[in-house]
């Protein structure tokens, strides 16, 4: 699947949101059988951010949403698009709430669930809807409190996941201006949807079998072979159709799952690690937030500069991926 279209969907603000509890690898050492240098070693991770007792995906999605309205210079939106694989409740969707607490009232407002390249869906479903003249504004959050999803138990998944939201307002524009979305490839593969996946919980089967975890289950290795191939693929993809060379590419902005996998695409890719975005180290991987976090993160300091050649690209469950190309505008951070 791509996007293209004379009326472009153009980055106009953008924001992100932390709850403050830190998870540092020492304290998971504490009481699991690991060590920082053993989850250092294989992830790069450090630190992760988690929510509390009482705090939800739409307290995280409120104010990442809230700092980039701020951001864009409007509170209005016409549409809110939520990318969550931790939704409040299983039903309704989370995103008429998150709306609501905004004080954008009767708008049209959903979820969008691709776990990690839930933004980047996210992203391709706001632009068809600008495209298609439904919205001139849309509000697009990732925001998650995996941790929910996670054996604490488990030191694997546990010392990978954290939790936190960015949001970005995208506006109805000129595909040559600044901050427009040039290309936009998306694709799956159902066939491995069990590489990462929550057995129990849906339609399929509401309750655990015997034996059978509630929890996330990630084989990996897979998930390492998969990642790098197809987002590297789907990049090679979106900077072909939006006329660039990979060598023209200023800022590679990834998914954060693994400080490894990010290094494996910016070298199968041939982009110096001087133009990877990273920010893994103190966040963990956050899923659908992943990327509108690091973008934030990036803008509010020295990373992304106006007029820089951005590849965005992330790949999650599903199996889902994608990749987006934009010159980045200039915006302005909100603390």
């Amino acid at each position: 699947m791509t996007y293209a279209s004379p009326r472009a969907a153009v980055l106009a603000g953008i924001g992100s949101w932390i709850p403050p509890d830190i998870l540092t690898n020492t304290q998971l050492a504490s009481r699991l059988d690991t060590t920082d240098e053993w989850i250092r070693s294989r992830t790069g991770i450090t630190s992760r951010h988690r929510v509390t007792a009482g705090m939800s995906t739409s307290d995280l999605a409120v104010e990442a949403g809230r700092r980039a309205l701020k951001s864009s210079g409007s509170d209005a939106a016409d549409a809110v698009v939520l990318a969550t694989s931790t939704p409040d409740e299983l039903c309704p969707a989370t995103a008429p709430s998150v709306a609501s607490r905004l004080g954008l009232d009767q708008v049209a407002a959903f979820d969008v669930s691709a776990v990690c390249a839930g933004f980047v869906y996210g992203l391709g479903t706001a632009a068809g809807l600008i495209a298609a003249g439904i919205a001139e504004r849309v509000l697009l959050i990732g925001a998650e409190a995996f941790t929910s999803l996670v054996d604490p138990d488990d030191r694997t998944t546990a010392a990978i996941f954290g939790d936190g939201a960015g949001a970005v307002v995208l506006r109805a524009g000129r595909p040559d201006e600044p901050g427009a979305i040039t290309s936009l490839v998306l694709g799956s593969d159902g066939s491995g949807s069990e590489l990462l996946h929550v057995p129990a919980g849906g339609a399929r089967r509401r309750v655990p079998a015997e034996g059978e975890s509630r929890f996330l289950q990630l084989q990996g290795r897979e998930i390492f072979r998969h990642a790098v191939r197809h987002m590297a693929s789907s990049c090679r993809e979106a900077t072909a159709r939006a006329g660039w060379e990979l060598s023209d590419v200023d800022r590679l902005v990834a998914h954060q799952a693994n400080a490894r996998i990010t290094a494996a695409l910016g070298g199968t890719l041939g982009i110096p690690p001087e133009k990877v975005a990273s920010n893994i180290a103190h966040m963990g991987n956050t899923a659908a937030a992943s990327v509108p976090v690091l973008l934030d993160e990036d803008n509010a300091g020295s990373g992304l500069t106006p007029g820089q050649r951005v590849l965005i690209t992330a790949f999650g469950g599903g199996l889902a991926w994608g990749a987006a190309t934009l010159v980045w505008p200039s915006l302005d951070s909100v603390g």
